[in-house]
Order: structure tokens, then sequence, then C-alpha cells
């Protein structure tokens, strides 16, 4: 029987077996609790090789590391009466993991109420700041004030809340229509104001181009009738003095220039012979 070796095969399948259901191992990053039958003992077991009773009693396994948790946007209202979408995030570690299981069993059960609390406070104190201290002036002291009231309200439950913050402030999609349209309005009014300076400077040079052409011309008409009246007198005195000089010859040329415009474009005339036209010595 000591040399059977299927018999030393199961009895060492059996070492094993119970080996495993003794001992457990608990990581760095993480405590255990034991369980006899449901109930969690005191013990908070630390990273290490731990003994268990086999059978009775089970292990449940909690993260030691700081964890987070990003809530789903909701909506709040500020003390004058703006909505805005938070959309925030919290930073958390379990300290008591007895407690903890007492209370929350799991981290899908801690994060659903850390989400309650956390909205709740958040909807409280922004309820009493205005929308420009939220998103600018009082945010930190806000997000302090919410981290420190949600600290001591999960502390209860094995819980301590490192920080809380928002991500994010959005305004619901129809107020930011309204705004929108209410830029589209601001802006389509600067537009109409800017095309009415425009066209009003347009009119104004316009205006004044018109202005000077008329005052350029009728300095350049003044300046040609006084040069046509220079012209006109200095012709006169030029035919003054030839007459002066040839009488004769003034009237031939006088004669020769009344026949040339009397008898142009083959034009026909009866004239007897002792009409002046044709008497150049008259």
């Amino acid at each position: 029987m000591r040399n059977n070796p299927l018999l030393l095969i199961v009895l060492a399948l059996v070492i094993l077996a119970l080996g495993s259901q003794c001992f457990f191992t608990v990581h760095q990053t993480q405590k255990a609790l034991v369980l006899q039958l449901g109930d969690p003992l005191s013990e908070v077991y630390g990273p290490g090789l731990h003994f268990k009773l086999p059978f009775i009693q089970n292990v449940v396994y909690f993260d030691s590391r700081v964890l987070d948790y990003e809530a789903r946007s909701r909506e709040a209202f500020t003390v004058d009466k703006k909505a805005i979408v938070l959309d925030n995030y919290a930073r958390w570690k379990i300290i008591n993991p007895l407690q903890f299981y007492r209370t929350m069993r799991s981290i899908p059960g801690a994060q659903a109420r850390l989400d309650d609390v956390v909205y709740s406070q958040l909807r409280a104190l922004v309820g009493a700041y205005t929308l420009t201290e939220v998103v600018s002036s009082h945010r930190a002291a806000i997000m302090k004030e919410v981290t420190d009231k949600v600290s001591d309200l999960m502390k209860p439950y094995g819980v301590e809340v490192l920080d809380v913050r928002i991500k994010r402030t959005d305004l619901p999609a129809e107020n930011q229509r309204a705004i929108f349209g209410r830029m589209r309005a601001e802006r389509e009014r600067q537009a109409k104001q800017y095309r009415s300076e425009g066209e009003e400077e347009s009119t104004r040079i316009r205006s004044d181009a018109d202005r000077q052409r008329s005052v350029i011309v009728a300095e350049a008409a003044r300046e040609a009738q006084v040069e046509r009246g220079k012209g006109d007198a200095q012709a006169a005195g030029t035919y003054a003095e030839a007459y002066s000089k040839s009488p004769e010859f003034y009237a031939y040329q006088r004669w020769l220039e009344a026949m040339r415009k009397s008898f142009k474009d083959n034009s026909k005339m009866v004239l007897s012979n002792e009409a002046p036209l044709l008497n150049l010595q008259h």
C-alpha cells in the first residue's frame, strides 16, 4: 500500500486542495477580510500570506489605492436662477474595509452612494453663488467645501473622499440656443451699424468729391473764358492792325470768307450782276 503510486498521487492532490483552501495571499495594493459563513471577521488583513479555515471561510479583497469616480452630468441652478450642467469627478479610497463591507458591500455600491452625496452637496453650494462665481472667482472655494462635506458624510461608510472637482460646466441645450440667438442678433446689429456708418462715410466722400469736381470745372471754365477773351481781343487787335495797314486786302479777305461761307456744300444761288456780294469793289 505504501508503494501504491496512485494512492500517493491522490494524497498529494488532497494536501494541495487543503493548502489552497487554508492559505491566501493579499497583494500589496489590497486589503482583505475573511468571511465566516457570510459574516466578516473583525481582523483586516494586509499584504502577505495568511491562514483561514477551509470551506467555512472565504476571502473578500478591497483595493487600498486611491480610486477615481466620474459622475454623470447633471443640472443645477445658481442663485441668479441660471441653469448649468455639472460634469464632476471624485478621488476616494477605502480606509476601513470592515465598515465598508458592512455598509456598502462593493465598490459599485459605494460609487452609487458617492454620486448621490456629491451631487446633493454640489447642488446646494452652487445654489448659493452666481454663475460667474461658480465658473471663475469662487470655484476653488466651492470645491474645497464640497470635498470637506462629502468626506465627512462618507466616513461612516469606511470611505475617505480626497478630492471633488468640476471638470466642466456647460449650459443646457435650450440655454445654449438662446445665448447663440442673442449673440447672432448682437452681431447682426453691429453689422448693420457698420454698414450704415460705411454708407454715411461713402456718401460724405462722394459728396466732397462732387463738390471738388464742380469747383475744378467752374475754375477751368472761368480760366477758359478769360483765355478766350484774351484770344478774341488779340485777334481783334491783329485784324484792326491789318486793316489799318491795307484796307483793300482786308476787304478782299473778308469778301473771300463771305464767298466761302455762302457757296459751300454745292449750294446754288441766283444773283444779279449788281448784287453787292459779286461786286468786289464794294
